[in-house]
C-alpha cells in the first residue's frame, strides 16, 4: 500500500467534511470527482452553484457528492456575519466589512470550520499562502500552547532507500521566512510531532545547514546550532541533532565519516531547513527532479486543520491533501 493509500485508509476510519473554497478551479474540481470514488471525507464546495456545477458538466467531472454552499444565500450567513465581527472589531472591524468578508469563499470557509460545521479547509491552489493562512489566523487562531504556526511538506520519493522508505517531511517550507533560532527550534518540535501524527513512526530530526557539526562558523551556522540545543532541551526524548549537511543527515556513509557520534546523522526521516528560501527550494527540487509526490505545505500550530497548496499542484495533489487534512482532524 502506497503512504497516500494509507492516509485515505485512515480517513475512512472516522469520516470528515473538509471545505474546498476554490471551486471553480478545475483541478479543485477534479480532485472532488477523485475523491468521489474513494469515499474517504465528505466535501463542502463554496461558491455559485450555478458557475461551479457548469464548469465541473463541461468537463466531465461528477461532484453529485459534494455539497455546494452560496455564502449570499446560506442560512448561516448572518451568523458568521455576527460571528466574525464579534471576533475582530477590537481590531478595527466593522459590521460592513464583516458582511463583505463573508462573501469571500476562503473567509466563509473558515467560518463554517470554526462554527463547527466542517473539521478542515483545504486552499492555496489559486490563492497565496497569505490569502489562505491570513483569514486562518483572524478566525481560527492558533492551537493552546502553539508558539509559531509553521508548515511541512510530506515528501514521498519513488525507489529510495533514505528516509522512512523513502517518506520524509520537510520545514518549514511555506510560511516563516527567516526563523531565529528559538522560531526554528519550535519549528523542529512542531514538525517531528507531525511526523509521528501523519507517517505513524518515530521521527528522526536534523537540523540542516551548510555546515556539519561545526565544519563552518558564521552567524547563520551557529543559529542552527543554537536551534538544536533549543529543542533537545525542550524536548530530551526527540531524536534530533544538527547542524548538518543534507547528505550527512540522510546517506549512512557520509555520516560515519562527517558526524560518526550521532544517532540521526545517516538516517535521518524528518529535515528542517534553515529558513524559507532552503526549504522551499529543496522540497521543490525533490519533486521535480526526484519526481517525488509532494503533499504540502501543510500547516501545524491552527487550532483546526487548514492546509495551504502550491499554486502549481495536480488535482491528485488536492486528493492528497485533503486525506491529510482527514487524519490531521482526527487527532485533534
Amino acid at each position: 500500500m502506497s503512504f497516500i493509500d494509507d492516509i485515505k485508509a485512515r480517513a475512512k476510519e472516522q469520516t470528515k467534511t473538509i471545505v474546498l473554497p476554490e471551486a471553480t478551479d478545475i483541478r479543485t474540481l477534479k480532485a472532488v470527482d477523485i475523491m468521489a470514488k474513494d469515499e474517504f471525507c465528505k466535501i463542502v464546495l463554496v461558491g455559485n452553484k450555478e458557475e461551479i456545477t457548469k464548469i465541473a458538466n463541461e468537463n466531465g467531472f461528477d461532484i453529485s457528492k459534494a455539497e455546494i454552499v452560496e455564502p449570499a444565500n446560506s442560512e448561516y450567513y448572518e451568523e458568521y456575519v455576527n460571528a466574525f465581527y464579534e471576533l475582530r472589531k477590537n481590531k478595527g472591524m466593522t459590521e460592513e466589512k464583516a458582511k463583505e468578508l463573508m462573501l469571500d469563499e476562503v473567509f466563509f470557509g473558515m467560518m463554517m470550520v470554526k462554527q463547527g460545521k466542517a473539521d478542515g479547509l483545504v486552499s492555496g491552489a489559486a490563492h497565496s499562502t497569505a490569502d489562505t493562512l491570513r483569514p486562518a489566523l483572524q478566525i481560527l487562531k492558533t492551537a493552546a500552547g502553539t508558539k509559531l504556526v509553521s508548515t511541512f511538506s510530506v515528501m514521498v520519493v519513488p525507489n529510495c532507500e533514505f528516509g522512512e522508505d523513502g517518506v520524509f517531511v520537510f520545514a518549514d517550507c511555506g510560511l516563516n521566512q527567516n526563523p531565529d533560532s528559538e522560531g526554528l527550534s519550535e519549528i523542529a518540535i512542531s514538525t517531528a510531532k507531525s511526523f509521528k501524527q501523519i507517517i505513524g513512526k518515530e521521527p528522526r530530526v536534523a537540523m540542516l545547514s551548510y555546515s556539519t557539526m561545526g565544519s563552518a562558523k558564521a552567524e547563520e551556522v551557529d543559529k542552527v546550532r543554537i536551534a538544536t540545543e533549543l529543542a533537545k532541551e525542550k524536548e530530551p526524548e526527540l531524536s534530533i541533532d544538527g547542524e548538518m549537511q543534507f547528505d550527512a543527515a540522510i546517506i549512512p556513509e557520509i555520516a560515519k565519516s562527517k558526524a560518526p557520534n550521532s544517532k540521526v546523522a545517516g538516517k535521518a526521516n524528518t529535515l528542517v531547513f534553515p529558513d524559507l528560501q532552503a526549504g522551499n527550494i529543496g522540497y521543490k527540487l525533490v519533486e521535480r527532479l526526484a519526481k517525488a509526490e509532494a503533499y504540502g505545505p501543510i500547516c501545524q500550530g491552527m487550532a483546526k486543520p487548514v492546509n495551504d497548496l502550491s499554486r502549481g499542484c495536480k488535482a491528485e495533489d488536492i486528493v492528497g491533501v485533503v486525506a491529510i487534512t482527514c487524519v490531521q482532524a482526527q487527532q485533534q
